[in-house]
């Protein structure tokens, strides 16, 4: 069997840039992620993180994450490129996907929405990998639904004090910077604000390390009267939810990415393990239930492929908002790479379920990318929603 990976690039989805773009990340993954057990202590996950960070940093991966304004690699975020950089980095590493997309998650409510002054203050240091970068959204009773969220933020003259609580944050306690949303209860009911809140400021902890199947630096985030300069702010006032939804449109197809490079990583294990383990008498490949489940497997990872880049394209080229594609792309791809990993830690058998296994890490990873910027089943309402409204 041959797995044909980097078929997907010669569609017409894609410019050379895209295409050289996948080569090169792919060679330096290759020579620089060797695949490794996760680490599993809180201490250990930090300095991985701050370490990858800084690598992709250095080796000029995080211009991707800015626009070129700022020194990115295109004029305005590519979610092309976004999403192949993904991809490319999940089939290598969990964490070396999370480092990255933060990086590219923290800092895209400003690169999207920012004022030139905030731009010029946190993107070079983002893009260079010398500072790490937040998005605090999640609250203890506000997850899927958003307005229901409880952080306020009031102006004194001086600037805003904001005051709450987030958590399932990803990178607290290590990031420089975290991108906060709030509700403003002086302007009205339905009013939010989006800010940017350096790591150290008086009233702003980081509490309750979170730990999950995959370890990633998670926390939560406790504020105080807050005080911050009004120059903080990202966008207009009152229209922070549109700062939050915006930006959730453009990175909700570069989680489906990762999932895509799971899933690759995945069929790839499963194939080579086909290969090479005989069973009753001759290799798991000969045997057609093995081969229906390859083929199972390679029907989602390709059906996943070109819903993920029709909605980077779409993105990159027609439209501003890309909410029902972005969504169709998030809901196939994670709910399709998991059943990948599944299939895949069945055919290896007992190697699939040992710690530290690519399939078995893969098994951890993928779970949570059904959950995070948007659950299957809010995914399932977008779209339905959009069909229905018209």
């Amino acid at each position: 069997m041959k797995l044909r990976e980097q078929d997907h690039l010669a569609w017409p989805f894609f410019e050379d840039a895209h295409r050289r773009l996948a080569a090169d990340l792919l060679a330096w993954t290759t020579r620089e992620i060797p695949h490794s057990a996760a680490p599993e202590s809180d201490a250990d996950v930090d300095a991985t993180c701050r370490d990858l960070v800084r690598r992709l940093g250095d080796s000029d991966w995080l211009r991707y994450c800015v626009p070129a304004s700022h020194g990115g690699a295109f004029e305005a975020l590519d979610v092309r490129a976004l999403c192949l950089c993904r991809e490319t980095l999940a089939q290598a590493a969990g964490l070396a996907d999370f480092a990255f997309a933060m990086q590219g998650l923290g800092a895209g409510p400003i690169a999207l929405y920012g004022s030139d002054e905030l731009k010029d203050r946190y993107l070079p240091n983002v893009r260079d990998g010398k500072a790490i970068a937040a998005f605090a959204l999640t609250e203890p009773e506000a997850g899927s639904d958003i307005a229901a969220m409880r952080t306020t933020a009031h102006r004194d003259g001086q600037g805003w004090i904001l005051s709450g609580e987030k958590t399932f944050i990803s990178n607290a306690g290590i990031a420089d910077h975290y991108v906060v949303f709030a509700r403003l209860p002086d302007v009205g009911d339905r009013a939010f604000g989006a800010f940017v809140i350096d790591a150290g400021t008086p009233g702003f902890a980081v509490t309750d390390r979170i730990r999950t199947l995959a370890p990633h630096p998670l926390g939560t985030l406790i504020m105080h009267e807050v005080r911050i300069a009004p120059e903080q702010m990202i966008g207009e006032r009152g229209k922070g939810l549109r700062v939050a939804l915006g930006t959730l449109d453009v990175f909700r197809s570069t989680v489906a990415a990762a999932a895509l490079g799971f899933a690759r990583r995945a069929l790839r294990e499963a194939s080579m393990h086909a290969k090479s383990r005989k069973a009753f008498g001759k290799n798991l490949a000969d045997h057609q239930l093995t081969q229906a489940r390859i083929a199972r497997m390679a029907l989602a990872v390709d059906a996943s492929a070109l819903l993920i880049y029709r909605a980077a394209w779409t993105r990159d080229r027609i439209a501003d908002r890309v909410t029902r594609e972005a969504a169709m792309a998030k809901l196939f791809a994670t709910e399709s790479a998991q059943r990948v990993i599944d299939d895949a830690v069945q055919l290896l058998g007992g190697r699939g379920v040992i710690a530290g296994a690519p399939v078995e890490q893969l098994y951890r990873e993928i779970r949570a990318l059904r959950i995070y910027e948007g659950t299957s089943e809010i995914q399932k309402l977008v779209i339905a929603g959009d069909l229905l409204g018209e």
